[in-house]
């Protein structure tokens, strides 16, 4: 059995996240301990007892799904002997594949959580709230070559691209609100659904490139290492090792493809992943398992009983 343990990413947060780990493991306590430390802030209260609003914010938001997820590796790693080693792959969706890196030891968790921190307020500057958009694509015919067409149509009136091919059925498009609007319209005329997300800013799209610069700046002076489990990357849909190669992927992802879709199809094949694990919040990427690699196996890890009965199923 081979197995990719995989972080989900924004969206994927709700109040409460992480309270039953961390009552019931002093190892996930000091997971959210380095983070609220890291940042000086009171993360844990907020992922404990919101308000949501505050929850949901950017900024917050991706340090906390880290640190989430984070709890879960180290909780199977203290207490019942399963390391982040026992993979043959990571990968996390968006903010997710700091995630991944983290649990495979190429970034530190205090600088991860410092970058997540960080990236979150650069995608929010970048672009003024109000003018930017993202849509989901979602039916039976939606595809990432629907997409595209639907991208191209409102090109014509501003920025518009495809941000996350999460699977067949679920495609994302980023851009300029008018732009995104104008795809919306094209994406129905194709045969699609199209749902508009409500997100703070437009990510994923060439219109985040002031959050890719200062991410680049950041990036540069952070101690990057050669993973201990390999990384499949957003943009590239492919392992990496190389920790200059991971510093230049992630910049690019900032305003890249999120090639969700391809990533998953390429474990499943090419890296023999017949089992994927969703470390942290929620079960949205066990989901998306399902649907492009049926023949695997896909375990949310969420709860202090998901853990256990992941490890005695090793």
């Amino acid at each position: 059995m081979s197995i990719a343990f995989i972080f989900p990413g924004q969206g994927s947060q709700s109040v409460g996240m992480g309270v039953d780990l961390a009552e019931a493991f002093a190892s996930a306590r000091e997971v959210f301990q380095e983070v609220d430390d890291a940042l000086e802030q009171k993360l844990s209260v907020l992922m404990k007892e919101g308000p949501e609003g505050d929850l949901t914010l950017t900024e917050n938001a991706q340090p906390a799904l880290m640190a989430v997820s984070l709890a879960v590796t180290r909780v199977l790693e203290k207490e019942f002997g399963v390391g982040v080693d026992r993979a043959s792959f990571v990968a996390g969706h968006s903010l997710g594949e700091y995630s991944a890196l983290a649990a495979a030891g190429a970034i530190t968790l205090a600088d991860t959580a410092r970058l997540l921190k960080l990236r979150g307020q650069a995608m929010q500057r970048a672009v003024p709230v109000g003018e930017g958009a993202m849509a989901s694509l979602i039916g039976p015919k939606t595809d990432l070559a629907l997409a595209e067409a639907a991208a191209a149509a409102g090109s014509e009136v501003g920025v518009c691209v495809v941000a996350n091919d999460n699977n067949n059925g679920n495609v994302v498009i980023s851009g300029d609100k008018a732009a995104v609007d104008k795809a919306i319209e094209k994406a129905k005329e194709l045969g699609a659904r199209a749902i508009p997300l409500n997100v703070s800013a437009p990510f994923h799209c060439p219109l985040m490139q002031p959050a890719a610069d200062e991410m680049a700046q950041a990036l540069a002076k952070t101690t990057i290492i050669a993973p201990r489990t390999p990384v499949v990357a957003n943009v590239t849909a492919a392992p990496v090792h190389d920790p200059d190669v991971i510093r230049k992927l992630l910049v690019e992802q900032v305003t890249g493809r999120v090639r969700w879709r391809e990533s998953m199809t390429w474990l499943a094949t090419d890296g023999g992943v017949t089992r994927f694990a969703e470390a942290g919040a929620g079960k949205v990427l066990s989901g998306m398992a399902k649907r492009i690699a049926p023949d695997a196996e896909a375990t949310p890890l969420n709860t202090p009983a998901d853990l256990e009965a992941f490890a005695k199923s090793l």
